[in-house]
């Protein structure tokens, strides 16, 4: 029998234990959640049940209003980094089907070739420049 860990997104953590390994105290937990900046999973009796990537959500608003950032402006750079990976998750998703779509032509054109018909030059062919990289600078104090 193997062990297997939970994934991050699996509720298993108490609200006692939540606020221990993140060193706030459950009302400050519970305060956020009704805030709409976190939402713990719940049992069927209700109890609250916080996952790793809950506790590192609850890390982040730690650091982000000890540093003087106001709940406000907390709401919005969570909101804002939930969008970036959605756009970066879709960014992905498009590169593959783009690296996909060039393979069929390529095999199509080769497959023209060996059949003695025209080629054209498709310039979605062409080799896509080197990647450009975006840099996000975070102040510190």
């Amino acid at each position: 029998m193997t062990f297997q860990a939970p994934g991050p997104d699996v509720a298993i953590y108490v609200i006692s234990v939540a606020a221990e390994l993140t060193g706030l105290h459950p009302q400050t937990l519970r305060t956020y959640e009704r805030m709409g900046l976190i939402t713990p999973g719940r049992t069927v009796g209700g109890g609250r049940r916080y996952s790793h990537r809950d506790l590192e959500r609850l890390r982040t608003i730690a650091e982000l209003t000890s540093s003087g950032i106001g709940i406000e402006g907390v709401r919005r750079l969570l909101d804002l980094e939930n969008r970036l990976a959605a756009l970066q998750a879709r960014n992905h998703e498009l590169q593959v089907e783009l690296d996909a779509t060039r393979e069929a032509l390529r095999q199509a054109l080769s497959a023209r070739r060996q059949e003695g018909q025209p080629v054209n030059r498709l310039p979605v062919l062409r080799q896509p420049p080197p990647s450009q990289s975006m840099m996000v600078w975070r102040r510190s104090h």
